[in-house]
């Protein structure tokens, strides 16, 4: 389970597949370049610290996770939630942060979570993301359409009052550069998938901008020269204050650079129909983390775009995420100072690609024509995200998938009064109806059906209110009871109490799920009820009642 792919993969590996993954490694280099520096400027960092990030973080995704083709860096999904930490906490909180996150990623990795994560609602997980896009796309405005102003707000409303104030600052040039970087990106697939068409733009506008002198802001101009070496490692200071001031945003982290590297992950499983080893992933992307804050970078995780850029060029083992992570490395080394030169109006045309891509529009009108459920859970994420923040947008939606799934559940579930439901007349063949057995003469019956939990057991507690004054038994048939909670056993308990006040005898009739029998036996109701009155077919039930009348009346005769 925590053996890296890469010792898997090595086996049997030959010389034609190193040629693919070299390829594929070089390609993915390339491409993530861009992603890595436009990442880490609109999460509000200097642009280095995303090269350090992809260099770092992707090289142990790649040499250690559990993912053949996993590719790991700085993603868009997490450029809301950083800037919100910098705006905060400052970059000491954001180092601090990432590497808290890393090491809760290690401990849901080591406590098998891996599963448990993907349980998250797909509803929940688009409208944050969507949300994330739309909340990206708002922030490169400002260099698309080159406005010039000093302080952008953090908040997204105030954000486009700013950005109404300032319109008639539009800089043409930098609109030019980026509408034609837009247009590029978007297009130049069509033409070929080997050089990647962010690259092929970077390229254009940056030599356009230099020759002809354009006035408009560049990374150097902004933020200086790019560093070409890495950073002396430096851990963070850590005491319990820290820890309490920043453990929200650290688990945010965590739990969305879980989400994004396992969905990646599942992805990628498609592509190539291979199977990750998601609990080792998530030990990985938590030791990438904490390695990436170390080196002063920032949170890193799968990147689905790039994954399926290293799959469709070849790239088959995580030699190739190794090669991609050097390839930048090498890159920052000896061309990094170039990078200087880029026009900030490239990066936003870069970015508004991405965040089209992320939107998953496609998939947000899909859900809105589903269940109304899913679509209340999708809109108040998305507009949570976009309006307040990604925590409290993934705290609130996660609690509101969870109270609408235990609706839908205790929909699910009945409590009814069968006792003269049928009649004496047969029901199409269900030979456990009913109607299929003589029940004895002060002998009620009553049916669950479905989960009997804290959400549906108020039915039970309604229904027996209609139980007769004094019947001498009491069965309640649980053939179709899945799975039974504190709640439900309190409700039996409630009910047992009420029986023997009214002289009336408690069955449990067909619990024939082993949890709940278990359940039933740790709360010591089969002691409480007589392990005898608890029975698993109905017709045992009838005998056992049978017997406690036949008792009664002996012990009134006598």
């Amino acid at each position: 389970m925590f053996t890296p792919k890469l010792l898997e993969t090595l086996k049997g590996y030959t010389r034609v597949q190193f040629a693919k993954d070299l390829l594929a490694g070089l390609i993915v280099g390339i491409v993530a370049l861009p992603l890595a520096i436009a990442f880490a400027i609109a999460s509000g960092v200097s642009p280095e610290k995303g090269l350090y990030t992809a260099v770092i973080a992707g090289f142990i995704i790649s040499a250690a996770g559990g993912s053949k083709v996993q590719i790991g860096g700085p993603t868009g999904a997490f450029i809301v939630i950083v800037y919100g930490i910098v705006q905060q906490y400052g970059i000491n909180g954001l180092v601090v942060a990432t590497f808290m996150a890393g090491i809760i990623l290690i401990i849901m990795g080591i406590a098998r979570l891996g599963s448990v994560i993907k349980f998250i609602p797909y509803p929940l997980i688009v409208g944050f993301t969507s949300g994330i896009a739309l909340v990206i796309f708002s922030s490169q405005i400002k260099d698309f359409l080159g406005l010039n102003i000093t302080e952008i707000p953090s908040d997204f409303i105030k954000r486009w009052i700013v950005y109404g104030q300032h319109i008639s600052s539009v800089n043409f040039y930098s609109l030019a550069i980026a509408v034609f970087t837009t247009l590029v990106v978007f297009l130049w697939p069509k033409v070929t998938h080997r050089i990647p068409g962010s690259l092929i733009a970077i390229i254009i506008s940056t030599l356009a901008t230099e020759w002809l002198r354009l006035p408009i802001d560049t990374i150097g101009s902004r933020f200086g020269s790019i560093p070409t070496s890495l950073p002396s490692p430096s851990l963070p200071h850590l005491d319990f204050d820290t820890i309490k001031l920043l453990i929200q945003p650290a688990f945010t982290i965590a739990l969305l650079g879980g989400i994004e590297s396992l969905l990646s992950a599942v992805v990628a499983d498609g592509m190539i129909g291979g199977k990750h080893k998601s609990n080792m992933e998530l030990v990985v992307q938590g030791v990438a983390n904490i390695f990436s804050s170390i080196f002063g970078g920032i949170p890193a995780t799968g990147a689905i775009a790039r994954t399926a850029t290293n799959i469709k060029n070849g790239g088959r083992t995580p030699v190739a995420g190794i090669v991609h992570a050097l390839t930048l490395l090498l890159i920052m080394l000896f061309i990094g100072k170039w990078a200087a030169l880029i026009p900030m109006a490239t990066l936003a045309g870069i970015l508004v690609v991405v965040t089209y891509n992320m939107s998953e529009w496609e998939h947000f009108i899909a859900i809105t024509k589903g269940p109304k459920s899913d679509t209340a859970v999708l809109i108040v994420t998305f507009l949570l995200t976009v309006i307040i923040d990604l925590t409290v947008a993934i705290e609130i939606g996660m609690i509101l998938s969870v109270f609408l799934f235990m609706r839908k559940m205790a929909q699910f579930s009945n409590v009814s009064i069968i006792t003269n439901q049928f009649n004496g007349d047969k029901t199409n063949g269900d030979l456990l109806s009913i109607s299929n057995f003589n029940i004895p003469p002060g002998v009620e019956v009553f049916e669950i059906t479905g989960p009997l939990f804290f959400g549906a057991a108020y039915k039970f507690k309604d229904a027996s209110k209609f139980i007769k004054s004094s019947p001498q038994v009491l069965i309640i048939r649980m053939r179709q009871v899945p799975i039974i909670d504190a709640t439900g056993i309190q409700t039996l308990k409630d009910v047992n109490k009420d029986m023997q006040r009214r002289g009336t005898k408690l069955i449990l009739s067909e619990v024939l799920t082993k949890e709940v029998y278990e359940e039933l036996r740790k709360a010591r109701l089969l002691f409480n009820i007589g392990k005898a009155n608890v029975v698993d077919t109905f017709a045992k039930s009838i005998e056992r009642s049978n017997i406690i009348i036949s008792d009664r009346h002996v012990k009134a005769g006598n």
